[in-house]
């Protein structure tokens, strides 16, 4: 069994998919619209094989989980770079770029080497060798 995906509800469909694409290499299918419901998407694949989709409408409220005070449920996803230099030059980079970095990075109690940053809906980001 696998995880086929995961799915994140944004304000700004291109600006997240920019995002992905230009800091974790992903690389967008075709855009899906659904005029009726007034639905956007984009799948997401990853060189793994991981997907990402990412969707717009209206209508969905915005989510009532501060950033900096998580509350339950998914708290974060994580890329893995292959490296303890790949984490550290793409923190660097998203941070020149003017992305927080929540954390790190930094070796954890359980054996990570890890930075966090927010994505630009303030999704938590975690970065791992």
């Amino acid at each position: 069994m696998k995880i086929e995906h995961l799915a994140i509800w944004t304000r700004e469909l291109e600006r997240l998919r920019a995002f992905y694409e230009t800091y974790f290499q992903a690389h967008a299918g075709e855009k899906y619209v659904n005029q009726q419901k007034q639905f956007e998407s984009y799948f997401l694949e990853f060189e793994s094989g991981a997907r990402l989709e990412l969707m717009h409408m209206p209508r969905i409220p915005d989510s009532k989980n501060d950033i900096n005070q998580p509350y339950t449920g998914i708290v974060h996803f994580a890329f893995s770079t292959g490296s303890e230099n790949e984490v550290d030059l793409l923190t660097d980079r998203l941070r020149k770029d003017g992305y927080f970095i929540v954390d790190g990075p930094r070796h954890t109690g359980d054996g990570y080497y890890e930075s966090v940053v927010f994505d630009p809906d303030g999704n938590r980001v975690e970065i791992t060798s």
